[in-house]
């Protein structure tokens, strides 16, 4: 199973980014898939997830309004668009499969992506 993060980099305050997480070996659809968030020295923050049916998505309020979590199924990819990006959201992203979404316990999640940095600065 491997999952792959990408779509970081460098932008302005209040610009968009859209990170993907792509899978193999491992149905996205089976599972919910969680975004985590790490700024060295801190612990990695759980931001946002969607649920195995896609129904529901999760946002914790620092991103609430500005992130939107999405899947398509047929390319067994996983969305997180971030619009209004503010410097604090600069950080390394990361996505994790699981059976639920809980964004508060990262153990609850079996496979991860090698992250992705996201840099906000003018």
């Amino acid at each position: 199973v491997q999952l792959q993060a990408s779509g970081g980099g460098l932008v302005q305050p209040g610009g968009s980014l859209r990170l993907s997480c792509a899978a193999s070996g491992l149905a996205l659809d089976s599972n919910a898939v969680g975004w985590f968030r790490q700024v060295p020295g801190k612990a990695r923050e759980g931001i946002s997830c969607i649920s195995r049916s896609g129904g529901i998505t999760y946002y914790v309020d620092s991103v609430k309004g500005r992130f939107t979590v999405s899947r398509d199924d047929a390319k067994n990819t996983v969305y997180l668009v971030m619009n209004s990006l503010k410097p604090e959201d600069t950080a390394v992203y990361y996505c994790a499969v699981g059976l639920r979404c809980i964004l508060n316990n990262e153990d609850r999640y079996d496979y991860w992506g090698q992250g992705t940095q996201v840099t906000v600065s003018s």
